[in-house]
């Protein structure tokens, strides 16, 4: 096997592989990318069975080396094992050791050979009872030995996903506290199971009343006529019936029941956990795997139980009622009977770890073909200007082609496989009947004994067809709670001291006191900066884009806390305080805002849902945004729709900056806050403003110099996060330093 790990693209912090091993094997590429996640200084590792790639993000301290190290051992570990889905690698593996005299390398050779002479002796000297023993255990054998490669293949999935130190099975970590609906849940599924064999077994008598004039287990009864025992089988039969629907509805609804409560307190405690995540864990292509988890991931944890779980029991629970039934009533077909099961329980597994692989190949040629008809209606203006039509109408074919092709083979395959099941059972039914017919026939099988059993293998082989969907399910369950518990373990805010801020007394005066920043795997944002925000006062911050102006309002609000330094409020280090008591106090509007799916009142009403009408249309009337509302066919109930999409950006940023005056904070934090309003609405908005920030202090930072041209106090940012610049508007043109220049830039274009 060809393992070729090779670097595709290496940047700082992120790499992406090109791996052969998990080439067309998705759970080999699961319990990899599992591997790589428990290595310290990795936070995330993505594979892609169908292209074979690999996206790995790392700790900035780690060198390309280091990773490449890394991926090598990993991928070399996980390739030692049997199924090709080992245990996790450990960054610093343990040098080999020789093998121990008496350990399983010495003693498994030992005991298969000795255990094959054995059964050798036992099929040419034996008796007819000791080579039905054999042949049955024969059975049992191949059958382990197909259900343990397939159980290694998962056991160390359940370790990875359970986490190191872990005292329990990850299955009874999901199921938690609903412990006693499972148990309700099993104990209907096993009756129902029960119910199901006994209805056999009636149907059986019944075939042997007619076919022999009584059954005998009936005449003890006292059915001793035909009739009689007709009648009775026939009440017997109904009432079986009656209890397997009765049961398997029950049953059902029990599995279901548990599957959602399991879907429903997953994703409350995992999204309460989330909502006090540190802010950077939630921001840019994170939020996506973290929706992921919360969506898929928690669903998948309640669908094992919803359907594979009971699939799983009732399978046991036919094997635990069925094996010992013929072992002991029909030792003489035992062995042909269960013949097919590790047949079809190495058919299914490998057709599923087979078709696991086509569906990733037919749903990334979907998604492709979807992609590209999006893309070319999207674009339908730039199509036409160039004429493209039948280039695209080309395109659309190519793919639509690959599609039809990986349906196709994914469809023969699973026929195949749906045919070769119903083969492996109907030879099983022919073969019972013709070595029991003729055991019942030399008179070595007794035939009230044999009809009612002759029929419920049939049953356990159809359910053995469904081994490979349960194990795949099992390993889509274990990989979605191991990536719901990296989710849970991620730093939640540190909530800082227990000091609360008094808004009937809040000053508002803002002190950063040599304070040093920077972002995860980047230069410094701010140096040793230090300023002071008046109290009651407009102060404005402006630079160019990358000085630190909107890490400033970060560290205000503590999305961020500064590696070195201070930031005080009123004198109090907000460090000390709790951070929705620091937060309650300010007021932010950001330069992009993000508006929620519901009405305009909503959105304005959002943090403040108390508020009365007549204040949101005050607040709304104040940021300009209440001449547009009321022309809106539903007014302040108008819906807007995901983020806002129904509405311009500059309505959005009214709205969003109604929300902040409407909150009423002793400070406000304006950040780009009117960036996308026409001059004259922003005006408007800065007349409106002066009255609202009477009494306040208010942080306001802009690119556009007429924003704040009559802000109090202004400071120029350069960059490095160090003050270039600060006075009023007229002193700072006076100095002709660097605002000068702005000022005279952004003038000049507007009398242009």
């Amino acid at each position: 096997m060809e393992l070729g790990a090779s670097p595709r693209s290496v940047t700082p912090g992120r790499q992406r592989w090109d791996i052969k091993l998990i080439l067309g094997r998705p759970r080999t590429a699961e319990v990899l990318a599992a591997t790589l996640r428990r290595i310290p200084g990795i936070t995330e590792a993505q594979a892609n069975p169908v292209t074979g790639g690999m996206l790995i993000r790392h700790d900035m301290r780690l060198r390309a080396t280091d990773i490449g190290r890394i991926v090598s051992r990993a991928v070399a570990r996980v390739a030692e094992e049997p199924t090709g889905a080992g245990r996790p690698a450990p960054a610093h593996p343990a040098p080999a050791q020789a093998p121990r005299a008496g350990s399983g390398v010495v003693v498994r050779p030992v005991l298969a050979v000795g255990g094959g002479v054995a059964a050798g002796v036992a099929l040419v000297k034996g008796s007819a009872l000791s080579r039905q023993v054999v042949a049955v255990a024969g059975v049992a054998a191949a059958t382990a030995v197909v259900l343990r490669k397939a159980w290694r293949g998962t056991v160390d999935t359940s370790r990875v996903a359970a986490g190191p130190g872990a005292e329990r099975h990850a299955l009874v970590e999901i199921v938690g506290p609903h412990r006693r609906r499972l148990y309700r849940a099993a104990a209907l599924s096993v009756a129902c199971q029960a119910a199901e064999m006994a209805l056999g077994t009636f149907l059986g008598w019944t075939g042997l009343v007619l076919i022999k004039g009584e059954a005998a287990p009936l005449v003890s009864l006292g059915l001793t006529t035909a009739s009689a025992q007709l009648w009775g089988l026939a009440g017997l039969v109904a009432a079986a019936c009656a209890a397997v629907a009765g049961l398997s509805y029950a049953s059902t609804l029990q599995w279901r029941r548990l599957g959602q409560d399991i879907e429903h307190d997953w994703r409350g405690r995992t999204y309460r956990h989330v909502q006090h995540l540190e802010l950077g864990h939630l921001e840019g292509e994170r939020t996506s795997r973290v929706a992921g988890a919360l969506t898929n991931d928690v669903g998948q944890l309640g669908a094992f139980f919803a359907g594979p779980a009971n699939d799983v029991l009732q399978l046991v629970t036919s094997l635990a009622l069925l094996v010992p039934a013929f072992l002991l009533l029909a030792p003489q077909i035992a062995w042909i009977a269960f013949l097919p099961i590790p047949v079809i329980a190495w058919l299914s597994l490998q057709h599923q770890e087979k078709a696991a692989a086509e569906y990733a190949v037919t749903g990334e040629s979907r998604a492709r073909l979807g992609s590209q008809v999006i893309n070319s209606l999207e674009a339908g203006a730039t199509v036409k200007s160039f004429c493209t039509e039948g280039y695209e109408a080309e395109r659309v074919d190519e793919l639509s082609e690959a599609v039809q092709e990986s349906s196709r083979q994914t469809d023969r395959s699973t026929s195949r496989h749906a045919e070769t099941i119903r083969s492996c059972t109907t030879a099983s039914m022919a073969g019972t009947l013709l070595i029991g017919g003729r055991s019942v026939l030399n008179g070595t099988l007794r035939f009230e004994v044999f009809s009612p059993l002759i029929g419920l293998p049939q049953m356990l082989l159809m359910r053995m067809s469904r081994l490979g969907g349960i194990a795949d399910q099992y390993q889509r369950t274990l990989a979605s709670y191991d990536r719901v518990q990296r989710l849970r373990a991620l730093p939640v805010e540190a909530d800082g001291g227990d000091g609360t801020l008094d808004l009937a007394e809040v000053q508002g005066e803002i002190v950063l006191d040599r304070v040093t920043f920077a972002y995860p795997g980047r230069s410094t944002a701010l140096k040793d900066l230090s300023l002071t925000v008046p109290a009651g006062q407009v102060t404005a911050l402006v630079g160019a884009t990358g000085s630190g102006k909107t890490t400033i309002a970060r560290l205000l609000m503590r999305f961020q806390d500064a590696q070195s330094g201070r930031v005080l409020i009123d004198g109090q280090d907000i460090r000390g305080l709790r951070r929705h008591s620091l937060r309650h106090a300010i007021g932010f509007v950001a330069q992009d805002p993000f508006l929620f799916d519901g009405s305009i009142a909503d959105n304005i009403r959002y943090g403040s849902f108390d508020a009365s009408d007549e204040a949101v249309l005050r607040a709304a009337a104040m940021a300009e945004a209440h001449s547009f509302i009321a022309t809106l066919p539903d007014g302040y109930d108008t819906l807007i729709g995901e983020r806002g999409a129904a509405l311009s950006g500059g309505q959005r940023q009214r709205i969003a900056l109604a929300r902040a005056i409407l909150k009423d904070s002793p400070v406000v934090i304006l950040d780009e806050a009117t960036s996308a309003v026409d001059n004259e609405t922003e005006a408007a908005i800065q007349r409106t403003l002066r009255g609202f920030a009477a009494d306040r202090t208010m942080v306001v930072i802009a690119h556009r110099l007429s924003t704040v041209r009559h802000a109090d106090r202004i400071y120029v940012m350069d960059k490095g996060g160090i003050v270039a610049e600060q006075g009023t508007h007229n002193e700072l043109l006076a100095q002709h330093g660097l605002y000068a220049s702005l000022w005279q830039l952004q003038a000049g274009e507007l009398a242009v």
